[in-house]
């Protein structure tokens, strides 16, 4: 099988850690997981084996930005925001159960305490998640621009403080009648 990033590069066999083999390419670093042995993997061992073994990774960008195909079946991968402060996603085959991970990707997935919870990264419920709070964090972002940081701060707080007030509906006619 060749790698569905470099396309010139034979995927091996290797491992991502200690009983979880990955098919591996030596030239870009990306693995092909087999959703398979990684739910076998994540049943016999405990998430905490993992925890204190991956320093916080603050960004990691090489993600692929096309569409690649599935080195076993040649169809086209799907991907998946892993989550909303980055920009990585991980490729899923839905027809061969296989996940592409570009490198560094089962790091940040370990420094986000997500290595035992791969399958939920691809349910609708979490990318609609990643979707809300990547919004979200545009909204505040673009507020910042236009009414700078202190006004976007106390903004935030107002709107914490009014999302727990039994009275929030006639607070905000109050505030917006004027």
């Amino acid at each position: 099988m060749k790698c569905p990033k470099c396309r010139s590069s034979d995927l091996m066999p290797t491992r991502l850690e200690h009983g979880l083999p990955v098919m591996g390419c030596d030239q870009c670093g990306g693995s092909l997981l087999g959703l398979l042995y990684y739910r076998d993997w994540a049943e016999r061992h405990d998430p905490q084996e993992l925890e204190g073994e991956c320093p916080a990774l603050l960004e990691l960008d090489d993600d692929t930005t096309t569409a690649m195909a599935c080195p076993k079946c040649s169809r086209l991968m799907t991907k998946f925001s892993i989550a909303s402060e980055h920009r990585n996603r991980v490729d899923l085959c839905g027809s061969c159960d296989e996940a592409w991970l570009d490198d560094s990707e089962w790091n940040l997935l370990k420094s986000l305490e997500l290595s035992h919870q791969l399958p939920r990264v691809f349910t609708d419920q979490w990318q609609r998640r990643v979707r809300d709070e990547k919004m979200q964090t545009l909204k505040e972002e673009r507020l910042r621009r236009v009414v700078g940081e202190e006004d976007t701060t106390r903004a935030i707080a107002i709107r914490e403080w009014l999302e727990g007030n039994q009275h929030k509906h006639t607070i905000i006619q109050f505030i917006g009648s004027e």
